[in-house]
């Protein structure tokens, strides 16, 4: 029994040994970037990629220029981005846990089959919808404003599908004593139901706000307002063939990554809940 536990701690010990050195060597491009933010973009062609920090050299100036209104429309970028974050993760939220509560609880004739064409509008590449998608945008008057960036992925067919698995799992003794006590099938699924996908809203909140943050290829096709742009859109006009913006481009990199480390650590218990149980139940 000895053996077998001296074992066992030396097979944790190495485990943890070798996950942290993985997790060092991850961190080194955030810390080369945290380190570039605050040296004059001219270091950057000057030294190239270094890992010495040379704070004799750090300076603030970068970050008053990103947010400069006559420097950079970073600010707009930021704005545009929380809004069109938030609006999407919302929106996002509202309607698959909807959708994928019905199809995980509900028997009804054609469930299964709109279950596969959930699966399917999954394997579909995003980039085979742009004309299509353009061609609606255009027609709805929706170019170039925040409805045509939110609508045409405001349901994700991975959350529809994760909510789906979620709730197949939940148990329904709860929603016949809800019947009992009169509550209609909306009252059962916001008073009953609702809290005890608490975890899978957590999870499902992350990744649909990871996405939507993250976005470049569909707000390139639909957005043309220089001040309407995202951050990675608008921080991509500052690479061009003529020179990079280091000065901007960094800073603005740092800042970009705040938002969404923010949601994870305030989420990072139901993140990690809501994988877990909606992994092994359905």
């Amino acid at each position: 029994m000895n053996k077998t536990m001296r074992r066992w701690d030396i097979f944790r010990v190495s485990m943890i040994l070798l996950l942290s050195a993985f997790a060092l060597v991850s961190l080194i491009p955030f810390y080369f970037l945290l380190v570039s933010s605050f040296k004059p973009g001219v270091e950057m062609v000057r030294s190239g990629i270094s890992l010495n920090p040379h704070f004799e050299k750090f300076t603030l100036d970068m970050y008053g220029l990103l947010f400069s209104p006559k420097e950079s429309n970073y600010f707009f970028w930021y704005r545009n981005s929380l809004a069109y974050t938030g609006a999407q993760t919302i929106c996002g939220l509202a309607l698959t846990s909807a959708v994928g509560y019905s199809l995980g609880v509900y028997r009804f004739r054609g469930r299964n089959a709109i279950f596969v064409l959930v699966l399917l509008v999954m394997m579909i590449p995003i980039e085979i919808m742009m004309i299509p998608l353009y061609k609606e945008m255009i027609a709805l008057h929706f170019f170039d404003n925040i409805l045509g960036v939110v609508l045409p992925f405001a349901v994700f067919p991975s959350a529809v599908f994760f909510f789906r698995q979620y709730s197949s799992g939940l148990p329904l003794e709860l929603m016949d004593a809800g019947r009992i006590d009169g509550l209609t099938e909306y009252g059962l699924f916001y008073r009953i139901m609702l809290p005890l996908m608490k975890p899978a809203f957590g999870a499902m909140a992350i990744l649909i706000s990871m996405n939507s943050w993250n976005s470049l290829v569909w707000p390139m096709v639909v957005l043309r307002n220089s001040k309407k742009l995202t951050i990675p859109l608008g921080l991509s006009t500052l690479i061009t063939p003529y020179g990079n913006n280091y000065d901007l481009l960094m800073p603005g990199a740092v800042l970009a990554v705040v938002p969404i480390v923010i949601l994870f650590a305030l989420n990072q218990r139901s993140f990690m809940e809501g994988l877990t149980v909606g992994g092994v139940k359905g």
